[in-house]
This record gives structure tokens, C-alpha cells and sequence, in this order.
């Protein structure tokens, strides 16, 4: 049940067209769905404005397999992000048209290709080797209704490749900046537009990069003004955060 179709039942309620049986019946999937292993929330999209989101990481094929079937029965898109091919394999079989992102690891159930927001979110790693964190933001910003815009390799280890991009920076209303190494590239960027910028480290690196720890460490310290950052290699987040940026400016 989606907000218009809510809206239609609450009046009708109102206006007695729906007995109290009828009721009871439609209103007992909120604003969850106990199946054991999970408490599936069949309104968060309602609540965020958004897809349903699913972590794959961390739960079985069976799990996954049966949070998604009941979100995909009543959520127009649901995100399954941290998915593996495995993973996808299995959710083909309920969804033939689910469609797989490998290099970001997302799939996405009943996919519905709309852009709400004009605005641009642009999304710039440092390297290629942070390509993948920079796609699941890419794709999960894009689900959301975002338009996007990648700018990759583009790092400190040769600037004059950023600077030939300086009207794209500044043209983008909302900047994720994906990073590992020592991070510096977000600080950068953060120096150069008005726009907020979004850290993201990765943790790609030699040595004492300390698995992304020291890109993170470097993005919190950044001397340049509006910036936030997430953690470690959580593409998904930047993008979420992009998004109700975006939405609301």
C-alpha cells in the first residue's frame, strides 16, 4: 500500500465504503511483518521517500530470499545491496526481471528507471581501484530518483586531471568524494566548490592505509569547511545522505 493508496483507504474508512473486517484485514501488515528471523517494514518507503533497502551481508540465501519476496509484493523498488552473484542467482528465480549491478554488488527488484530530482549528484573517486564503492553510490543514488554524474580517477597523484574538470565540480549540487590512500582528495575537492561534499574512504592503500582507517582519520581532519564523512567503503550511505540533500536544497 503505497501513500495515495492509504490516503484512499483512510477516507473511504471515514465515509464507512470499508467495513471494519475489511480493515482489519489491510491494516494488519503495519507496520510490520513478523516472520521470525525478521520484523519486515512494509512502510519505510512511505516514511523515507525511498526504495526498500536490504543488506545482504551477514544473512543466509533463505533469509534474503524471504525478506525480499515480501517487500517485493508490495514496494514498487527494492534494493538488495552487498549482493553477490549467488545472491542474485537465487532472487532471479522469484523476480526473472531483477536486474544485477556486479561491480557495485546491488541488485534491484522492479526497477522503475525515474529521475524526481534534476539536480546532480556527482560522484569522483581518486583512483580506479575505488570504482567500486563509487558505483554502489552511483546505483543507489540513481534508484532513489537522482540524477548522477561520475568523474572518476581523478586523484592528487594528478591534480591538473581534477582542475580540467573544475565547471563539472562546481555545477553538481551535491559532491561524494571516494578516496583511499591518505583520503586527500576530498579535501580537495571540499576547497573548491560550495556545494557539500561527501567523504567517502576506501580501503584501497599500501601499508599503514590501515584498511581504510587512515583515509578516514585524513576526511575527518580535513581543514576544507562542508564536508561530512561516512565510514569506510559505505557507498550506500554517501548516496542515502545525497539524496535527502539533495531532495531538500
Amino acid at each position: 500500500m503505497d501513500e495515495k493508496q492509504l490516503t484512499k483507504f483512510l477516507l473511504d474508512f471515514q465515509k464507512g465504503n470499508i467495513d471494519i473486517a475489511e480493515a482489519v484485514k489491510e491494516l494488519k501488515d503495519l507496520p510490520f511483518k513478523d516472520i521470525g528471523f525478521a520484523k519486515v517494514d512494509y512502510h519505510r518507503e512511505l516514511r523515507k521517500d525511498r526504495p526498500e533497502v536490504v543488506l545482504c551481508e551477514g544473512k543466509s540465501l533463505d533469509q534474503i530470499e524471504g525478506i525480499i519476496k515480501l517487500l517485493g509484493e508490495k514496494s514498487k523498488n527494492v534494493l538488495a545491496t552487498r549482493a553477490s552473484r549467488e545472491v542474485y542467482e537465487k532472487i532471479k528465480n522469484l523476480y526473472p526481471t531483477a536486474k544485477y549491478y556486479e561491480q557495485a554488488r546491488i541488485i534491484i527488484i522492479n526497477e522503475e528507471k525515474k529521475i524526481k530530482n534534476e539536480k546532480t549528484i556527482l560522484v569522483i573517486t581518486a583512483g580506479t581501484s575505488d570504482i567500486r564503492v563509487a558505483e554502489e553510490a552511483v546505483v543507489t543514488a540513481e534508484a532513489f530518483g537522482n540524477k548522477v554524474d561520475r568523474l572518476y580517477d581523478v586523484g592528487v597523484a594528478g591534480l591538473h586531471r581534477l582542475l580540467y574538470n573544475l565547471d563539472k565540480l562546481r555545477q553538481a549540487n551535491v559532491l561524494i568524494v571516494v578516496a583511499g590512500m591518505e583520503g586527500a582528495l576530498a579535501s580537495v575537492v571540499g576547497g573548491l566548490v560550495n556545494r557539500p561534499v561527501i567523504a567517502v574512504p576506501t580501503s584501497v592503500g599500501y601499508g599503514t592505509n590501515f584498511g581504510g582507517l587512515t583515509a578516514l582519520l585524513s576526511m575527518l581532519n580535513s581543514c576544507s569547511d562542508g564536508i561530512g564523512v561516512v565510514n569506510i567503503d559505505n557507498g550506500f550511505g554517501a548516496a542515502s545522505l545525497a539524496h535527502q540533500i539533495n531532495s531538500s536544497s
